[in-house]
C-alpha cells in the first residue's frame, strides 16, 4: 500500500506525520522524501545513504553544420527553449522539459539529444526503514524527473510512505499520483483551510480517497472541520498544540521518538487507512 502525506500549504506538519507514521511501522516500510526541493526527512531518521545515483534529462545539442536555421524547433518547443536566429541557434538548457519535439521533428536531423545532470536520488536504511529522497541542484526548476527517478523505487509488497512537497503543483500531482490513499495535513487556521480546499481538489481529480490530519488543534478556528463534515471528508487524526512536541522536533527527534505514546495512535491511523481502502475497493 502507498500512502501520500501532502498538504496545501508548507510549515502544517506534513513531515512530522510521514517521519512518525513510517517509524511506528516495524517491517516492510519505506519512507521515499518526494520533496527534492527541500528534503528534509533524514534529520529525523539520520539514514545511512548506501547508494545515489544522478537524474539526467535530455537536452538538444545543435549540429551547425547541418541546421539551415530553418525555425521549427523554436516553433514546436512549448518551453522556449531553443530559439533560431539567422546565424545560429541558441539552447537554454535550464529551460528544457526534454519532450524530444525538437530533434524528433528537425527536418535536416541536426539535432542530437544529450543528457543534462538535474539532480541526485539517494537511497539507504534507517531504524529498519527503507529510506529515499531526491535532491533537486540548486537552480534547477523541473523536480519532477528527480520524483520520477526516486519513484522507481518503490517496493510494492511493503508499506510506502511518500512524503510530498507542500503546495498543489506538477511536484505533488507526480508524487501523489499512483498512491492508495493520500493524508492531507492541515491547521485549524484561515490559511490552512484554503489550502486544503486546494489539495482536497487536486485529489479528487486524481482520484485518490483521502483523510485529513488536523495539527496544532487548540488554536484557529472551527473552519476546517466544518469544511471536513460539508465535504464528506474524514478527520483521521488530530495532534494539539504542545510545546513539548515542538521542542523536540526542533532538536530533529520525531514525535514517536520524543514521544512513545503517539506510536499506537499512529498505527491506528495506519489500520484505519487500510480499511478504508479495502472498503474502496470491494465498490
Amino acid at each position: 500500500m502507498i500512502v501520500s502525506v501532502a498538504s496545501g500549504k508548507g510549515g502544517t506538519g506534513k513531515t512530522l506525520v510521514a517521519t512518525s507514521l513510517a517509524l511506528s511501522l516495524e517491517r516492510k516500510v519505506q519512507l521515499l522524501d518526494c520533496d527534492v526541493e527541500e528534503p528534509d526527512d533524514h534529520v529525523f531518521l539520520r539514514p545511512v545513504i548506501a547508494a545515489r545515483e544522478s537524474v539526467c534529462v535530455a537536452v538538444p545539442s545543435v549540429d551547425e553544420d547541418k541546421c539551415t536555421h530553418c525555425g521549427l524547433c523554436s516553433e514546436v518547443c512549448a518551453y522556449h527553449a531553443i530559439a533560431a536566429l539567422k546565424s545560429s541557434v541558441l539552447v537554454f538548457p535550464e529551460l528544457c522539459h526534454g519532450c524530444g519535439a525538437c530533434s524528433y521533428l528537425c527536418p535536416e536531423g541536426a539535432i542530437s539529444e544529450v543528457a543534462r545532470e538535474v539532480g541526485v536520488v539517494e537511497t539507504g536504511f534507517s531504524y529498519g526503514i527503507r529510506f529515499g529522497q531526491g535532491r533537486l541542484n540548486v537552480g534547477e526548476a523541473m523536480p519532477t524527473p528527480v520524483i520520477r527517478k526516486l519513484k522507481q523505487h518503490i517496493d510494492p509488497e511493503g508499506t510506502v510512505v511518500i512524503d510530498v512537497s507542500p503546495g498543489t503543483s506538477c511536484p505533488v500531482v507526480e508524487s501523489i499520483k499512483g498512491s492508495d490513499f493520500c493524508l492531507l495535513v492541515t491547521e485549524p487556521t484561515p490559511f490552512g483551510l484554503y489550502d486544503l480546499a486546494m489539495a482536497v481538489d487536486v485529489v479528487r481529480r486524481l482520484e485518490i480517497p483521502s483523510g485529513v490530519v488536523l495539527n496544532r488543534v487548540g488554536v484557529g478556528d472551527t473552519g476546517v472541520e466544518e469544511y471536513c463534515a460539508s465535504q464528506n471528508i474524514p478527520i483521521l487524526l488530530t495532534i494539539p498544540l504542545d510545546a513539548r512536541i515542538a521542542q523536540h522536533y526542533s532538536r530533529g527527534i520525531a514525535l514517536v521518538e520524543a514521544l512513545p505514546e503517539w506510536r499506537g495512535r499512529f498505527l491506528e491511523l495506519l489500520e484505519r487507512i487500510r480499511g478504508m481502502v479495502r472498503d474502496r475497493a470491494r465498490r
